[in-house]
């Protein structure tokens, strides 16, 4: 069986409108949730020495995510399939597992004997096939999405869309220089994640790419988000940006703490004050 190049767009066409709003927070993501999938034109018999090699790789990544958040295998005997899986490196191995399993499962769905193909979930990222991708960089756009709404900055206006462009920039420029970064500016966070497979100057040109792309795709979006072929970028910003109230309620939790402290204070001295009179009568 011939190599091959894997075939996305009719499972992307639907998901690259750049005005689709997009939430991303950090704690409040589906791990498990879909971003992309691709599946090769090619496909397999069942019952071949292919489909052999497919489920043999396939088993090996399940059981590995039960232990590592990367790993790569490849096929025992001929014909050679080699596969890869990623899971996001802040998470717990059983986050990573739940993902891994959900990948595998949509995968079998989504492309039933193909040659080759990838899954992108929140969490993780599968891929296998016989055309060599390990260890080779790969920069190649297959999905991004821009939130709707703009980010804004102090005081709003253009002044605060300026502000939150800064900020963004700076989130996002700070990413580069691991496998897997996260950053922030003001309001504005930011995450990426190469594949393990990557070395460090790979790794670093991918998240370049991304962060370039994420700047010049989103514009002034509160959020948004790239994934290339070997890593991904993404920000998000608290409630679309800066609200002074945040600053004027914490300004006034901290005058409330005070004022409790010193009256608490103050009645300490009162008590040890009215023990030494009572002291110094009983001494007469």
């Amino acid at each position: 069986m011939t190599s091959f190049h894997l075939f996305f767009t009719l499972l992307l066409v639907p998901l690259l409108s750049s005005t689709s709003r997009v939430i991303l927070v950090g704690g409040a993501d589906d791990y498990n949730g879909f971003v992309y999938a691709g599946c090769s034109q090619p496909r397999y018999d069942a019952g071949s020495a292919y489909e052999y090699s497919v489920d043999s790789v396939l088993t090996s990544l399940t059981n590995a995510a039960d232990f590592t958040s990367y790993a790569n295998f490849s096929s025992p005997s001929p014909p050679i399939v080699s596969g890869l899986l990623q899971c996001r490196s802040d998470l717990p191995l059983s986050a990573c597992d739940s993902c891994v399993r959900s990948a595998l499962s949509q995968l079998s769905t989504l492309c039933p004997f193909a040659a080759g193909a990838a899954v992108q979930l929140r969490a993780c990222f599968i891929r296998y096939g016989n055309d060599s991708f390990l260890g080779k960089p790969d920069n190649t756009l297959l999905y991004k999405k821009c939130s709707a709404d703009q980010g804004s900055g102090g005081g709003g206006g253009p002044d605060g869309l300026v502000s939150f462009i800064g900020m963004r920039d700076a989130a996002v420029g700070s990413l580069v220089g691991g496998a897997y970064r996260v950053g922030g500016a003001g309001y504005v966070q930011a995450m990426s994640q190469c594949v393990g497979d990557l070395s460090a100057k790979a790794c670093s040109d991918c998240v370049a790419t991304a962060a370039g792309q994420l700047k010049a795709a989103c514009s002034s979006s509160a959020s948004g988000e790239v994934y290339l072929g070997k890593c991904y970028a993404r920000y998000w910003s608290y409630n679309g940006g800066y609200s002074p109230s945040h600053v004027g309620h914490g300004d006034q939790s901290g005058k409330t703490l005070a004022i409790i402290i010193g009256l608490m204070a103050g009645v300490a001295l009162i008590i040890v004050f009215l023990s030494f009179i009572r002291r110094a009568g009983n001494g007469k």
